[in-house]
Formats: structure tokens, sequence, C-alpha cells
């Protein structure tokens, strides 16, 4: 039965607009968060990039010594060479993705669970549910963010190709996006987009089916209840999970956005995602593929807290049911 015309007006914007509303209410948290970690992204992705074997094609010099050596060095290094305010180089696509990719990722993963596989009226939700709709969630929201996602990585080694004296690529955001969409079109701005895709997808296999599935175990089958001890324990959980499984994935996504590419748009260095795969392997080892892994969970793990307690308490405030 539909709800008359003038009751409906009268109804919280969240509940006329459900989804719109998780999409703002999801992509605050997700500000909030990446304002508050995103230094530790920026020491990722540098340690990330160094040490790269493929540059070698493109010359002797191309690939050079590593100028960092751990996650505190190079933070430091950036500091002291860069400027403080350096550690939030890029921090502006970086909002932009994280809107876009959490809002769409959420109003998915929320979509899936409710209305395709029914989540049961005693709460119980079955695992492997939990991990195709976290999954497909991440492959939506991502290549929606592509572009951004695309934007803050190459904006992230702006500072190190100055440092080596190389000519800035881009004038800030905007800029880049331009840039970008003049020499490879549109297709250029989602060069990557199958790493990435890739890496969300196990990323919130890792974010959002442990953080949903651990928070209603320890509801249903112990004593915590729903508040803020238990978002807590579940996000540090889903923090964790998500850095094993996507920081491969995440190494081989930095380096395919970063390469250079000719006028077509097409990288220099790697074929695809499997030809970056061996290529690291090959070329640096099997470790190579966890390189920054210790800032990248040091990252994920606050992010999820901070995203995770800002989202429930804000759906809390908005008349919206937790998540």
């Amino acid at each position: 039965m539909s709800v008359p015309e003038d009751e409906e007006r009268l109804l919280p914007l969240v509940q006329r607009w459900p989804r719109a509303s998780n999409f703002v209410l999801s992509g605050c948290a997700a500000t909030v968060a990446e304002l508050a970690t995103f230094p530790l992204d920026l020491t990722k992705t540098r340690l990330q990039m160094q040490g790269e074997a493929a540059l070698a094609r493109l010359g002797d010099n191309a690939r050079g010594p590593a100028p960092y050596r751990g996650m505190v060095r190079t933070a430091l290094g950036i500091i002291q060479e860069e400027g403080f305010l350096k550690l939030w180089q890029g921090v502006t696509p970086a909002i932009y993705r994280h809107v876009v990719y959490s809002g769409g990722r959420m109003v998915t993963y929320e979509h899936l669970r409710e209305v395709v596989f029914h989540k049961n009226e005693d709460k119980h939700y079955p695992l492997w549910k939990s991990v195709i709709g976290g999954m497909l969630a991440g492959v939506v929201g991502q290549f929606l963010a592509n572009p951004t996602d695309l934007v803050k990585v190459q904006m992230q080694m702006e500072g190190k190709r100055k440092l080596e004296g190389k000519p800035l690529r881009f004038r800030g955001v905007h800029h880049a996006f331009a840039k970008i969409l003049a020499e490879g079109g549109i297709r250029g701005l989602w060069a990557g987009w199958v790493p990435n895709v890739q890496r969300a997808a196990l990323v919130n296999m890792g974010d959002l089916t442990t953080y949903d599935t651990v928070k209603h175990y320890l509801v249903l089958n112990t004593t915590l209840e729903d508040n803020i001890m238990t978002h807590s324990l579940s996000s540090f959980c889903s923090g964790l999970v998500a850095s094993i499984l996507g920081t491969p994935a995440d190494v081989i996504k930095s380096r395919i956005m970063n390469q250079p590419r000719d006028k077509q748009g097409r990288g220099l260095l790697y074929k695809s995602s499997t030809d970056c795969l061996v290529q690291a392997v090959q070329g640096e080892g099997f470790m190579s593929l966890y390189k920054g892994f210790l800032p990248s969970w040091l990252r994920m793990t606050p992010w999820s807290l901070v995203f995770w307690l800002t989202y429930e308490k804000i759906r809390e405030m908005s008349g919206v049911r937790p998540f």
C-alpha cells in the first residue's frame, strides 16, 4: 500500500530516499576516515612504487636506488624533503574517490543483502552470501570511482618526481583529470580498472564481509550489544583481513596506474595485471607483492575503525537502523 503524498512529504529524508541517504552518509564517514589516515596511504604508495624492476627497460638510470627504507623512514623523508603538508598530497582526489567508492559499495551491499539475498528476520546471514555481496559491492564501487583513484595515485607520486628533477605532470586535481582525458580519452580515465576492481573485490570481501559477519556474530552469540565496543572489535578484524587480501592487488594496481603511457593511453611497462604480477615476482621476489603492507595495515585498521564508528553514529543520528 502506497503512502499518501501528504504523509510522504512529512517523512524524514532518510526514509523518503533511503539509498541516496545511505550514499551520502557513507560518503561523509569516508571523508572523515580519509582525512585522518591519508598520510599512511601516501607512505604505502611511495613504498610500493620504489625499486620497480620493469623501469629498467626505460633506461639505465630509470629505476635508480630505492630512496626509502621502511614506513617510518619513508614518512620522515617526505616531511624533511618535501614538507609536512605533503603527507596530504593527493588528498582531494582521494576524498572524491571515497565519496563515490564508499557510497557505491555500501548502497550495493545493503541492496544485495536486503533485497536480493533476503537477510533473515533473526539477523542470521550466511557467510557465502556475505562474501558474494562484499565482492560485488567492491566491484561496483571501484569501477565507478576508478578515474578519481587514478588521479590520486598519480598525484601522490608528484613529490617524488620533483625530488628526482623530473617535471611535474599536474598543476592540480582538475588539471590532472583534464590532462589524462586529453592524452588517453575516456578510456584513459579507466586505466588500471581491472586490477583496481580485483583489489576492491578482495578488500571488500575482507572489509564488508568481515565487519558484517563479526558484528552480528558478537551480537547474536555473546553478551555484547550493538554498541561502540562491538563496532570497534568488528572494524579491527575487518581492517586486518582486508589488508592481507588486498595488498598484493594494491601493489599491482598502483604500478599499472602510475606507469608511463603512449599517446593511445597504453602502458609502456605492463601489458596487463597478470604481466605486472609476473614481472614483480620474477624481478623482485614474491614478497614484493607485500611492499607497503605495514602502512597498509596500519592505515586500513584505523580507517576501518574511523569509518565504521562514524558511519554507525551518523546512521543512528539520522534515524537509520544500524548496519
